[in-house]
């Protein structure tokens, strides 16, 4: 569970959904059900969480979204990986990606075994990634606190496929925004003023710590602005 201190700071971003934590493990987690019918792609999972469910999941479960489970690490069955070169095929041929686009694409080292998600708030497990999901105001607040921290990669905002913003971030272990891709803004209802910013887990006390000073500082910074603006336009 979260410092009170550090929940409130969060409560202040007034967030319409909450950050999703996101565990691996090589074991079923004790104390989740596990998610009861499997989800057309990986992402439908952080939207199930920010309903306020706490489960799991299983390799088995991302393997409706080749794209996801490639991003996650999911041992790529000969099926799946036949529809995972179908379905990029048809991206390279639509133009929304190229062929030397789809090497770069990152991937958490595998293989994938079990993934516990719950609302930040209610987690019983030590997050590997947090997820949150905001509007680009407190995204910015958030983005600016993990830097303070020393937990954001500079110059790092992330598109298509969403889901490989979590493997960038355990990778980096530091926090990544992501504008997100269409299959995700479906599958999760992302707004169209909605984007994400993943954060690695270790990073999550020293971002939040950090959250309030950014936020005051902003606010006041604001106040700035404004009147200077004002001033500029008697």
């Amino acid at each position: 569970m979260m410092h009170p201190a550090h929940a409130s700071a969060l409560e202040g971003l007034n967030f319409a959904r909450p950050p999703v934590a996101v565990a691996f493990a090589s074991s079923a987690p004790e104390g989740l059900p596990r998610i009861a019918r499997s989800a057309a792609a990986g992402c439908a999972y952080w939207q199930h969480a920010s309903d306020g469910h706490a489960f799991y999941t299983t390799a088995d479960d991302h393997s409706n979204c080749p794209v996801g489970a490639y991003t996650h690490g999911v041992d790529l069955a000969p099926a799946l990986a036949s529809e995972l070169e179908g379905r990029v095929g048809t991206m390279i041929q639509l133009q929304y990606l190229t062929a030397g686009e789809v090497p770069q694409i990152p991937r958490r080292p595998g293989p994938l075994r079990f993934v516990a998600y719950a609302p930040l708030g209610e987690a019983a497990f030590p997050p590997d990634v947090v997820i949150f999901r905001g509007n680009a105001r407190q995204i910015m607040l958030l983005t600016e606190a993990a830097r303070a921290a020393g937990a954001f990669a500079e110059g790092t905002l992330m598109g298509r496929p969403a889901c490989a913003a979590i493997p960038q971030a355990l990778a980096a272990s530091r926090g990544v925004a992501s504008i997100g891709c269409i299959g995700n803004r479906v599958y999760t209802q992302l707004g169209d003023d909605e984007l994400y910013l993943v954060l690695p887990g270790r990073a999550l006390v020293e971002t939040l710590e950090q959250l309030g000073t950014i936020t005051a500082a902003n606010s006041e910074l604001e106040r700035f602005h404004r009147l200077r603006a004002e001033a500029a336009n008697v």
